[in-house]
């Protein structure tokens, strides 16, 4: 907000969230949820968080996104919610973030059963109603953004290799070079760092390739100048920085923390737990060692456009 990223598009509930020099007031919006909040101590996980991501290719107005916003928070059960929405200004495809309580004025904890998926119900009917291009990550939308498998015998690897990385770079949060290694490695892409000396001369690259369904690399990988900088080892440091200052703000993980919470009952097997975070549009890469002992584990939002480590979420995970 103070850095005109961003601004207050629409308010429910609230008092005035502004100081007299119309600048954001923190302490003003808390005092809004602060009764909600006073009402039910023992709920934890208090703030419910939406991100609404219209396609480029939509030019909505400020009106549009204002209604869009109302109708999706009604139909999600939080119309009568003190809430806020926020229209992110600052990269060329503007979004909306909105906040709200999952608790409401008679401390009552409102059902968020199946809410990633009524969420992505929702949004479909809306984008039906307002005639917006289709915004679905992942395969859904994937001829639209560049996120399918590459298929190696498909031709034209290059293309199909920088379709994948550029629109993994729009889309997705990595905040370190593991994590974007393995969201590549699900749409067949792979990625490796090559850093040394030559001449006494420091040198740091990226290289891409193809790879098979079941894992193996095929063909010849090449050189990320030959894609363009902005998929090269400097611009991947920045985009790690970026995303790791992302996911550090307040609220950024509670969703997915809370989603894997759900399915960590000590009753399901691996794949009845992967099967439930599917069923949210999250994908769980487990690291295995040879003697099949899980030694790590990377979960992928695919709605909120997030790729974690379990260390990154906390010691539960």
């Amino acid at each position: 907000m103070d850095k005109d990223e961003a601004e207050v598009l629409f308010w429910q509930k609230m008092l005035e969230p502004f100081d007299k020099h119309g600048r954001l007031d923190i302490d003003a919006c808390m005092e809004s949820f602060m009764p909600y909040l006073e009402a039910n101590r023992r709920t934890t996980n208090t703030v419910f968080h939406a991100s609404l991501n219209p396609s480029p290719e939509d030019r909505l107005t400020d009106d549009q996104l204002r209604d869009i916003a109302q109708e999706y928070m009604e139909r999600m059960g939080y119309g009568n919610q003190p809430y806020i929405v926020f229209k992110h200004k600052d990269i060329d495809r503007q979004h909306l973030h909105v906040v709200s309580l999952r608790v409401d004025e008679n401390g009552h904890k409102l059902p968020h059963d199946f809410e990633a998926r009524r969420s992505m119900e929702i949004l479909r009917d809306l984008e039906r109603k307002y005639n917006l291009h289709p915004s679905v990550k992942g395969e859904e939308q994937a001829d639209k953004v560049g996120l399918h498998k590459v298929n190696y015998r498909e031709g034209n690897v290059k293309h199909q290799i920088s379709s994948v990385v550029r629109s993994c770079l729009r889309n997705y949060k990595c905040s370190s070079y593991g994590e974007f290694r393995t969201l590549l490695e699900l749409f067949n892409v792979s990625v490796e760092e090559r850093t040394g000396t030559i001449d006494e001369r420091n040198y740091a690259g990226i290289v891409y390739g193809a790879m098979t369904d079941d894992g193996y690399g095929i063909g010849t990988p090449f050189k990320s100048s030959r894609i363009g900088r902005d998929v090269g080892y400097k611009a991947l440091q920045k985009y790690y920085e970026r995303s790791k200052s992302a996911l550090k703000q307040d609220g950024s993980l509670d969703r997915l923390r809370q989603t894997v919470r759900d399915a960590m009952s000590p009753h399901n097997t691996r794949d009845e737990f992967r099967q439930l975070l599917k069923a949210e549009n999250i994908d769980a890469i487990f690291r295995i060692n040879p003697v099949g002992r899980i030694y790590g584990v990377t979960f992928i939002d695919h709605n909120d456009g997030i790729v974690a480590n379990g260390s990154v979420l906390g010691k539960e995970f």
